[in-house]
């Protein structure tokens, strides 16, 4: 039978509703979890066993969004939801991250959590709803798992954090905290800020972690009412014989090795070590015992409980340095020529080459959001992880979900600094990692900072980022009772620690941030510590950038697009256009320049040459400037009455010169002054209420006559 549990979180008027025995009764859990009126369904099941010679755990979790949510077409020519949007696999992440740590260490079938969007009413958006769907779908179900975790939003709208906002809220927000945690600890956090102080979004994880707890007790009780017996499970692990041997067999050697200050370096000297006990193993319990796997796992937890004795018990980090210290950092800009901007950062091993590139609005990335909110981005910024950055070959393909990600964070920390309403310009920054060995999201947000400042794109102010990690030790009631914090992690370090905390912004506040643990959760106390650590060292690495480039330049590159901005008149926007795009398409041709028309009136031509902007600019102004009382312009005639000669004083505008205005004396007939296809010069004196404009040559040669007499 169907069984749902109902609370309200926070101040919202409508409550969230998470059900379960309605729909997916065959999966192992299943939920759906509505707030209005967007409704999420989430799925768990887990393979009956494990995948022969499976060595690792395979979590596939997946997030979809049906344009039928929304009442909607998908675009495009085949009407059918293709590959998942930027969005849907930001999300998907953003679901994985706090589940992962939760299930069981050495557990190896086959999992996978799916979400999908069945209703949206594009003012409450889902993804929030999908972390607690997926979170609730695990409780309810046989699957081992240690949850639950309670999800929101944290916005800041007038000095007050608001949880779960609405779309229309999060547009006054200058904070947008994606949070999870357990009953006791934060779990998982992401998302961007506009300078929030570092105690002010101290202050939000503590307010979010509040505003959880009704949504874990909700899905307690869900779990206690319709939740199955959770399944026996085969725990893969090393025999002892063979662990205990092998920690014989490396003895001290391991500690060296792990020492050596260079990243290959390290590498191959652990590897020498791994090689020799591998084969030592090998012939002690034979192949059939001492598998890969085996031997894969035994190293692993053998180098993980070195590195953590030489953090806890020596004090020492493997590159040498202090806890707190930051590798050296060096940077460069304008590296590459044609580039609009560009710029390199080194933190110690992990280097990014970053380019910025300068386009017109029209180049901006749309996109279908059926859920409401954004749906066109000015600044985009791609993040790129080739093999050779860390020695390796592999696979080359388009964007993973990890780049796409890393990408995501790096974005959204720059994007708070650059006033992009008063910079009409689209800005794609591409970040390539030339090197890795920690945190080259970080990395690429220093570089991307330099790249478009090098580019003249005005910052508010330099963004730098940097991560900390955690290494702790428990005590028996399960509470942190040893712990040291790690200041710009390095690659084995953020694999054989237990957090990688990215902390962006500027000397003013936070812009950016995420958090991803292999712990089940840390106490406030010690990410209160964290991130005062990221706060030193960000004001450090802005410092070292400052050495390079302090400011954005005031000239952009020869080669970026020029804009110009004119305003007009909406009334003249088609006489601009012109029948069928004729004049616009003209204008384009002739000078080379690229143009676009606002419905307000607003005209932004953009170009590389100056000499095609005066072009464009001179025929825009000719075509859509109104006639003034008083000016003087010069004209051709192009008709001619008995009572006198119409003349064309601008592009599809003229005005009457009447007979008694042609001359200072008395006209008899018009073509005794003027003939068809004459050039004369005239002042308008005139324009009557029907937009009738009235022209005198008389009035402009005597204003002719007086400046003469002037000058003489």
């Amino acid at each position: 039978m169907p069984e749902k549990v109902s609370f309200v979180v926070g101040s919202s008027s409508n409550p969230i509703i998470i059900e379960t025995g309605k729909f997916a009764k065959q999966a192992d859990g299943a939920v759906t979890v509505q707030l209005g009126e967007t409704i999420v369904l989430v799925a768990a099941v887990a393979a009956s066993k494990a995948k022969p010679g499976q060595e690792f755990f395979p979590l596939t979790v997946d997030y979809r969004e049906r344009a039928a949510a929304a009442g909607k077409f998908p675009g495009g020519y085949f009407k059918r939801e293709g590959r998942p949007t930027e969005k849907e696999i930001l999300t998907s992440r953003v679901i994985d991250r706090p589940i992962r740590p939760l299930f069981p260490k050495g557990w190896y079938n086959e999992v996978q959590v799916q979400s999908v969007l069945l209703s949206t009413d594009g003012e409450n958006d889902p993804d929030i709803l999908a972390i607690i769907g997926a979170s609730a779908a695990l409780s309810v179900s046989d699957i081992p798992w240690e949850g639950p975790l309670g999800a929101v939003r944290v916005g800041r709208v007038g000095g007050q954090f608001v949880v779960n906002p609405t779309h229309a809220q999060m547009v006054e927000s200058d904070l947008d905290l994606v949070y999870v945690g357990n009953a006791a600890d934060h779990v998982m956090f992401e998302g961007s800020a506009k300078e929030i102080s570092d105690a002010d979004f101290a202050a939000s994880l503590e307010f979010a972690h509040q505003a959880c707890q009704p949504i874990i007790a909700a899905q307690k009780e869900l779990a206690a009412r319709a939740g199955k017996p959770k399944r026996q499970i085969t725990i893969n692990i090393v025999p002892e014989d063979i662990l205990k041997e092998a920690k014989n067999l490396a003895g001290e050697r391991m500690i060296p090795a792990l020492l050596t200050t260079k990243k290959l370096e390290r590498e191959a000297a652990v590897k020498a070590v791994t090689d020799d006990v591998g084969a030592k193993l090998v012939a002690k319990f034979g192949a059939e015992r001492v598998t890969e796997f085996v031997l894969k796992d035994a190293f692993y937890y053998i180098q993980k409980e070195a590195v953590r004795s030489l953090v806890l018990d020596s004090g020492k980090r493997l590159d040498g340095r202090g806890f707190a210290d930051v590798r050296p950092i060096s940077s460069e800009v304008g590296i590459l020529p044609r580039a609009h901007g560009s710029a390199v950062f080194a933190r110690g091993e992990t280097q990014a080459v970053v380019l910025a590139t300068l386009g017109t609005t029209e180049e901006s990335q749309e996109f279908d959001a059926y859920t409401g909110g954004q749906t066109q981005k000015q600044l985009i910024l791609h993040y790129n992880f080739p093999n050779f950055s860390v020695g390796e070959t592999g696979r080359i393909s388009g964007p993973g979900r990890r780049e796409i990600g890393h990408g995501a964070l790096a974005e959204r920390s720059i994007e708070p600094m650059i006033s992009l309403k008063e910079f009409p310009y689209a800005i794609r920054v591409t970040c390539e990692i030339m090197e890795s060995n920690g945190s080259t999201s970080m990395a690429s947000v220093c570089g991307g900072t330099l790249a478009l400042m090098d580019a003249g794109v005005p910052l508010i102010r330099p963004v730098a980022g940097i991560s900390v990690g955690i290494c702790t030790e428990y005590n028996d009631q399960k509470e942190i009772s040893r712990y040291r914090l790690l200041t710009d992690i390095i690659g084995w370090e953020d694999a054989f620690c237990d957090m990688d905390c990215k902390i962006a912004g500027t000397e003013k506040g936070v812009t950016g941030f995420q958090l991803d643990l292999k712990l089940k959760g840390i106490p406030h106390k010690q990410m209160a510590e964290a991130l005062e650590a990221a706060r030193v060292a960000r004001l450090h690495i802005l410092v070292e950038m400052g050495k390079t480039l302090a400011e954005s330049r005031k000239e952009m590159s020869k080669y970026a697009p020029r804009i110009l901005t004119l305003r007009i008149n909406p009334e003249k926007i088609g006489a601009l256009i012109g029948p069928g795009g004729k004049n616009i398409k003209r204008i384009v041709e002739e000078s080379g320049c690229e143009i676009n028309i606002e419905d307000d009136g607003s005209v932004k031509i953009y170009s590389v040459a100056e000499e095609g902007m005066k072009i464009a600019r001179s025929h825009i102004e000719a075509l859509t400037c109104e006639i003034e009382i008083g000016k003087i312009y010069r004209g051709r005639v192009v008709s001619i009455k008995e009572f006198g000669a119409f003349v064309e004083v601008l592009p599809g505008r003229d005005g009457l010169v009447h007979i008694s205005e042609l001359a200072n004396f008395r006209v008899k007939q018009v073509e005794d002054i003027v003939k068809m296809g004459d050039e004369i010069t005239v002042k308008c004196v005139g324009i009557d209420e029907k937009g009738r404009v009235k022209l005198s040559r008389k009035a402009a040669m005597e204003e002719r006559d007086k400046e003469m007499a002037a000058k003489a």
